[in-house]
């Protein structure tokens, strides 16, 4: 006959005490609102990238780009 194998005793790590925070708030919030709310609707946009489109919102044409840097 072989021997019983012991049980592994539970241990509640704090990774794992956060994430079950986490997942109940979720829950509360989904039945406070129905659905998951998002916090942030949009994405934050870097100014360093190239968008000419946001350049000709601005009335900036690259014929005027010259005038500005002098």
């Amino acid at each position: 006959m072989k021997p019983k194998k012991k049980m592994k005793k539970l241990r509640i790590t704090e990774k794992d005490f956060l994430l079950a925070n986490r997942r109940a708030a979720r829950m509360e919030e989904i039945q406070e609102h129905g659905r998951p709310v998002s916090m942030r609707s949009a994405l934050h946009k870097s100014k360093k990238v190239y968008d000419r489109k946001r350049l000709k919102k601005a009335g900036i044409m690259n014929d005027d780009l010259p005038l500005l840097q002098e």
